[in-house]
């Protein structure tokens, strides 16, 4: 049982945490390069979602942590597959293909990180198709970008007062130390693996839910903010409600990227089947919340509230457009 003084302080330690940190770094880069979006491509999703024909080209890149890379390179090499495609998937969308950019200092130091990128790619079944290289370079660099499509898209913009936060995590895994990456992805099955990422074009197209975000390097808590400032509304988190491996320690876990995590925001009536979806594939899923009218991600656990963030004294990415630029016909 949390204290009001207890939950209060966690709330603060989540805000000044690194990954969401990072995520604030987001509104500095978005101010300058005048990432307010346009008529046709909003910017603050996980992919740029441009309409093509009956659907949308899906395109998004992912850079990675210089001493990430340097610790861990060939599960560096697997997350610029891994992620990516995570960022497809968590539009409603199925991934097309892979490109990379890697600088190293010899081909060798390369070469890990190219084998681990190779693996990934072959076991999601996404074909890399080339990218950019520089194997005489001072310093290891990283980074890969994917093309998708989508028939109908989940976005970052659409949750809605009166919405269910909901939360689907693979929780088959283990911490990959010493960074906070649950990694239940590398031994698993390639079947079960490609078969899991259907679930989120699954639920796009049956109209279940409108609204949708992988759980990235901000965690549990930082996703959460993100979908909240981009749909220009207030969320609350029961922190019992989340799915949590056991042993695993509640504030560490709120900051874990998952290589399977997803929020997803839906109508109460649409909760039952988004869970069993999950559910029937292993994969644990829980509303672990309540979508409201206001500014703030609050964090709650019995009587007990508190705010992690409010995006009317800070925003945190600084990418809330005025409206949805989706059609909004949920069945």
């Amino acid at each position: 049982m949390f204290t009001d003084v207890a939950l209060a302080s966690l709330a603060e330690r989540l805000s000044q945490s690194r990954g969401i940190a990072a995520k604030a770094d987001i509104a500095s880069v978005a101010a300058v390069l005048n990432l307010s979006g346009s008529d046709v491509i909003a910017v603050g999703d996980d992919c740029a979602a441009i309409p093509d024909g009956d659907g949308y080209t899906l395109f998004a890149i992912e850079g990675f942590m210089n001493e990430f890379v340097a610790a861990d390179p060939w599960f560096a090499g697997w997350c610029g597959a891994m992620v990516n495609i995570s960022d497809v998937a968590a539009m409603g969308g199925r991934p097309t293909a892979i490109v990379n950019a890697i600088w190293s200092n010899g081909a060798d130091e390369a070469g890990p990180i190219l084998e681990g990128l190779k693996a990934g790619a072959k076991t999601f079944g996404v074909p890399v198709i080339g990218g950019h290289t520089n194997v005489r370079s001072s310093q290891s660099q990283f980074a890969v970008a994917i093309l998708g499509r989508a028939k109908r898209l989940l976005t970052s913009f659409d949750a809605r007062p009166g919405d269910k936060l909901i939360a689907a995590i693979d929780l088959r895994g283990r911490y990959r130390e010493h960074f906070a990456n649950w990694e239940a992805a590398t031994d698993a099955p390639a079947e079960r693996l490609r078969g899991d990422l259907e679930i989120l074009p699954s639920i796009a197209e049956a109209g279940l839910a409108l609204a949708a975000k992988d759980i990235s390097q901000g965690g549990i808590v930082g996703t959460a903010a993100m979908l909240a400032e981009c749909s220009r509304v207030a969320m609350t988190l029961d922190v019992e409600a989340i799915p949590r491996p056991e042993g695993a320690p509640l504030e560490r876990w709120l900051l874990t990227f998952p290589s399977f995590g997803y929020l997803l925001s839906a109508k109460t009536e649409c909760v039952d089947e988004i869970l069993s979806r999950f559910q029937r594939r292993g994969i644990s899923a829980a509303a672990i919340g309540e979508v409201g009218v206001g500014t703030s991600v609050d964090i709650c656990a019995g009587s007990s509230h508190a705010t992690v963030w409010d995006f009317a004294a800070k925003p945190l990415i600084g990418c809330a457009p005025g409206q949805s630029r989706q059609q909004r016909n949920v069945a």
